[in-house]
């Protein structure tokens, strides 16, 4: 999940970041196995969440209290920052070593990139625990578990579409499109209908003025590529100016440019509302937004994958975007620790699942029908699973996409121009962020 225009804005880590550790494995071995039952004592835990309205910020209050209630010596304080410069005020803490004890981390290369304050829970939350949870590759040193983990994910995202069912019917159209001349068709029918076909717009996470541009983009490049090519965007092989990728930020502009999307892409943020009020019939975002906009339309809420495509569509987004961390200098490892271990039981899952998620613990699984439609593209109709985008691309080139997409939209630059802005960040960055693999990427 996603700061300052969107889930780019990050600053990198800074050189020479201190951070305290126990100085002795064996000892952070025995703070693990002993958990909160070290002492009676209470301990007070900080856990910092950047989440705004959404359902996670729900879901996080109710695994505390919950938590609580199972070890009465251990309290939790939520703090909720903004999610504008998260990621800054996190690296602020680290030096002044004044944080939190727990944090949330967004998964992938933002993991590896903030790992200098990150401890690794490899002594911590034993194996067992940690391999009921999905996709802990991407929370991996080297993305390879063999090397511990840094996060425990709390639920099993989704970038995704949404649309309303009785507009569809209403429009003669019996299922959402799977490739863009479709999706034009479609738009225009929508648009003799007085209405918007796709919605852009800040979302409930605030993380900037502007909508978040990385949940179309991944889709353009599942349109194009490869999940084992995606590492070639990450280390340069395939330039960002490649004539697929110009093409495919043409036919996105052309959304706009034929008036199928609000005309105020780059300064509305109610597009959530709009959609779920039936004045527009698509919305991309995220499954976090699933409990809102399902708790206001109901069954009349239906999942498509964004059909950015020549071809049907067939890769969704399906992958552990965050997640809790726990910080290198926390005085109360052991208690931390304990929660942790937490959120990888059924308990945990069952309380993600009612708060509107989807569960990353194995064997639990969401009520939510939409829900189940969204895990039914990969694990029925045989859609190839890809992570998110930004979370394996270099931070820096997040930035600069999140900054030029908006822009590209709404016209105010052509294809061409941000492609050439996004490769030229690429092409700024040091050799250490931008190796043969995700797993090679380094700060320092």
């Amino acid at each position: 999940m996603r700061t300052a225009r969107a889930r780019g804005k990050f600053w990198r880590t800074l050189v020479g970041v201190g951070v305290i550790g126990l100085a002795s494995a064996t000892l952070a071995a025995c703070g693990a196995s002993s958990g909160s039952n070290a002492g009676n004592a209470k301990v007070t835990l900080t856990l910092w969440q950047n989440y705004g309205t959404e359902a996670n910020a729900t879901a996080t209050t109710n695994l505390v209290t919950a938590f609580e209630k199972l070890h009465p010596n251990i309290a939790i304080k939520v703090v909720a920052q903004p999610a504008s410069n998260y990621f800054a005020l996190l690296q602020a803490a680290a030096i002044s070593r004044s944080g939190p004890d727990l944090a949330v981390m967004w998964t992938g290369l933002f993991t590896l990139q903030y790992k200098s304050y990150l401890q690794n829970l490899k002594q911590w939350v034993p194996e067992a625990d940690l391999s009921r949870m999905m996709g802990m590759r991407w929370t991996s040193p080297g993305f390879n578990t063999a090397n511990g983990s840094y996060v425990v994910p709390l639920e099993d995202q989704f970038y995704i579409g949404f649309y309303n069912k009785a507009l569809f019917a209403k429009a003669g159209i019996s299922t959402p499109p799977k490739t863009w001349n479709q999706l034009y068709s479609d738009c225009s029918k929508f648009k003799s209908m007085g209405l918007t076909c796709l919605d852009y717009g800040a979302g409930s996470q605030n993380l900037g003025a502007e909508f978040y541009p990385w949940y179309d983009m991944s889709y353009m490049m599942i349109g194009n590529y490869t999940p084992a090519q995606w590492e070639d965007l990450y280390n340069g092989k395939i330039p960002w100016t490649s004539p697929g990728i110009v093409a495919q930020f043409t036919r996105w502009q052309r959304l706009h440019t034929d008036g199928y999307t609000n005309s105020n892409v780059v300064t509305s943020i109610g597009s959530v509302v709009n959609f779920q009020k039936g004045k527009a019939a698509m919305l991309i975002k995220g499954n976090w937004d699933l409990a809102q906009l399902y708790g206001a339309m109901g069954s009349n809420l239906g999942t498509f994958v964004p059909p950015f495509s020549t071809t049907p569509i067939h890769g969704v987004v399906q992958y552990p975007g965050d997640g809790y961390a726990m910080t290198t200098y926390s005085q109360h490892k052991a208690q931390a620790a304990e929660f942790l271990r937490f959120l990888t039981t059924p308990q945990a899952g069952k309380i993600v699942a009612a708060s509107g998620l989807i569960p990353d613990v194995r064997g639990v699984s969401s009520g939510n029908p939409v829900a189940q439609q969204m895990l039914a593209f990969a694990a029925k109709d045989g859609f190839v699973k890809y992570p998110m985008l930004d979370n394996v691309t270099a931070p820096n080139v997040v930035n600069a996409g999140s900054k030029v997409m908006p822009e590209l939209l709404d016209g105010q630059v052509s294809p061409g121009q941000a492609a050439s802005q996004i490769e030229q960040a690429w092409r700024q960055l040091p050799s250490s962020e931008r190796g043969s693999s995700w797993g090679t990427y380094k700060v320092g």
